[in-house]
């Protein structure tokens, strides 16, 4: 399965306690608590382009599966690492002490899971 497509978030969890640990401020918090982001992937062979808008929010990640690169994190940061790619449906990368798995769970829905120490933020997003 090809991760290439448009996807609109559905529906999310623990999105204020893992915003909290990144240190994000309540106010921003609470405004981009209900903003569906749309995520749009170009996937060929082992180069993804991947962009993020989120409101007035745009975050553009281009890498290769196994080559370090430089990622936007969803706190705008920019940090060196190394997606890698499991089974056919996986993307794996440890950004800054987020463990961040993305997975393509069936042909219209990708569900993204961030782990910061004890705490799991999940997004569920369906094809447009």
């Amino acid at each position: 399965m090809s991760f290439s497509g448009k996807y609109q978030l559905e529906s999310q969890e623990n999105f204020e306690p893992f915003m909290k640990a990144l240190g994000l401020p309540d106010e921003l918090i609470q405004k981009g608590k209900d903003i569906k982001s749309v995520s749009e992937i170009e996937e060929t062979g082992d180069d993804f382009k991947v962009t993020v808008t989120t409101g007035t929010s745009v975050i553009n990640n281009c890498f290769t599966i196994g080559k370090e690169t430089e990622l936007q994190t969803i706190t705008g940061e920019k940090v060196k690492g190394v997606v890698h790619r499991d089974g056919n449906n996986k993307l794996k990368v440890c950004l800054k002490g987020i463990e961040s798995v993305t997975e393509l769970v069936d042909a219209s829905t990708i569900v993204n899971t961030m782990t910061l120490g004890g705490i799991v933020y999940k997004r569920i997003s369906k094809r447009m």
